[in-house]
């Protein structure tokens, strides 16, 4: 089992950071340099808990469907989501906020293997870590300024 855990201070309230991370919207924006789509969407448009998604997406080439749903939903502390069904053997991510002196301190950790035994762990320690960290942080950059833009009373912008 692959593992790794993320940590950022957001400058805004724990009760923004936990709305904009439960945002489905946010994962689309976040990726869309790599083409994601969501194919079923949350009810509500919103996760909540025992929401599912199926998002659609193409890495290294790869074409693949991932379906998700959020459990354990605690705001504004956080909230776990794991793949239901999808590429990998198995995928949980939980979400926690903390009070912080600057805003909230953003804790992810995310744990994942591949399928297919020892080529899937080999493929896992070799490139799919490293590769999940850098989404992870790509998605934590989008949602960090999404959060302090509504902080600061600017809204976030969203796409046309």
């Amino acid at each position: 089992m692959s593992e790794f855990v993320l940590e950022r201070v957001i400058d805004a309230p724990r009760a923004t950071v936990f709305a904009v991370a439960l945002d489905p919207g946010l994962h689309l924006r976040s990726m869309a340099r790599y083409g994601e789509t969501m194919v079923e969407a949350p009810a509500g448009g919103v996760f909540s808990e025992g929401s599912t998604v199926t998002w659609r997406a193409r890495h290294f080439g790869i074409p693949f469907r991932l379906r998700s749903v959020v459990y354990d939903v605690d705001p504004p502390r956080g909230f776990r989501d794991r793949q239901i069904s999808g590429p990998f053997g198995s995928f949980w991510h939980e979400h926690v906020f903390e009070e912080h002196p600057r805003g909230t301190l953003m804790r992810d950790t995310i744990r994942f293997h591949s399928p297919f035994g020892p080529i899937g762990r080999l493929v896992d320690r070799l490139v799919l870590r490293e590769y999940m960290r850098r989404l992870i942080e790509q998605r934590n950059d989008q949602l960090a300024a999404e959060a302090e833009a509504d902080a600061e009373g600017r809204g976030r912008t969203l796409p046309a």
